[in-house]
């Protein structure tokens, strides 16, 4: 009989018999947004619905686009001036993580000396609110007849449920260990 440890490590420890993130080949799957069809034009603001209590106004998708931003956008750079200006030391820059950027939002006063600070400009001062709810991807509440509120919600099909392949079709980018991004505005290798 494995220990809790062992079944959470391989996603099948189960809470209330709700938390599995692998399917039954084994493949653990990941939110997938589609950063085209958010800025295309149709959706004007994000008009999801969101199952997890704690999201009130569905602040948690705001953690995602704050999470691709990141991801897609930061020039990772060897001195993080967003990173040094922070006088709460809320954002990171994750070494063992190609040098992602994350925000600690119980430390973030919502000063914005980040986004100032970054000679770049890509750090949005809209992401950084003082007050945001980080999605949980639904980790510990999945069903597997069933996909997470903001999936069947999203009207333009923005968002899905996909296993990570060991490649990623053009423009699509695996961002933190949850996260599927696509997005053709912008290129990693031009920037």
């Amino acid at each position: 009989m494995k220990t809790s440890a062992e079944q959470l490590h391989e996603g099948t420890f189960n809470i209330k018999g709700k938390f599995n993130i692998k399917e039954e080949n084994g493949e653990p799957l990941r939110l997938y947004v589609d950063l085209d069809v958010c800025s295309g034009g149709e959706c004007k603001e994000c008009v999801i619905n969101c199952s997890y209590f704690y999201h009130p106004e569905n602040k948690g998708i705001l953690s995602v686009v704050e999470l691709a931003a990141y991801y897609l956008i930061c020039r990772k750079c060897e001195e993080p001036h967003c990173v040094n200006s922070c006088p709460r030391d809320a954002l990171e820059q994750q070494e063992d993580k190609d040098k992602q950027l994350i925000r600690h939002n119980m430390r973030c006063i919502s000063c914005k000396t980040c986004s100032h600070a970054c000679p770049y400009g890509t750090i949005y001062p809209e992401y950084v609110p003082y007050i945001v709810h980080n999605c949980d991807f639904c980790l510990g509440r999945r069903d597997k007849q069933d996909e997470p509120l903001c999936i069947k919600s999203c009207p333009y099909g923005a968002l899905a449920l996909k296993p990570e392949d060991e490649e990623q079709p053009e423009n699509t980018y695996l961002a933190g260990d949850n996260l599927i991004i696509h997005s053709t505005h912008w290129e990693r290798e031009k920037a």
